[in-house]
């Protein structure tokens, strides 16, 4: 009996925290788990100052390699810190236009290259005998 309710509560925790993780991606007005009002507030300032130099030392600052790094750059920052701010006011779909022009995908996952469909692993569109 000890063993199916820990194992309930395990599975339930693992549900929770799936769900928990999950939940902040995407959405600015949900928290991350390594959400910190100092961080915050310093994040902030980077996007009222367009400084670029701080937001990157403070998206590296823990060692992580977040997705946004490879698509945000010192040359589109202004961009992306006009779609944090509609979207702060509410007006998702012009945020998202942005985003998807960057390539942020709107926290879609990965975007397939639209020159490219599902081909294989090599994208090898006149290569394949069974394609026509």
């Amino acid at each position: 009996m000890n063993k199916k309710i820990m194992g309930l509560a395990m599975v339930l925790s693992l549900l929770l925290l799936i769900g928990v993780v999950s939940a902040y991606r995407g959405d600015p007005l949900v928290l991350g788990p390594n959400y910190s009002q100092e961080r915050h507030e310093a994040m902030n300032q980077a996007f009222v100052n367009a400084n670029y130099s701080t937001w990157f030392e403070l998206m590296t600052s823990t060692n992580r390699s977040p997705r946004v790094l490879k698509v945000v750059n010192e040359n589109n920052f202004d961009s992306f810190i006009k779609a944090r701010a509609l979207l702060s006011e509410g007006k998702v779909e012009e945020a998202n236009s942005i985003r998807e022009e960057l390539g942020l995908n709107n926290g879609q996952g990965q975007k397939r290259n639209e020159n490219k469909s599902n081909r294989g692993q090599r994208g090898n569109k006149n290569n394949c005998p069974y394609s026509n």
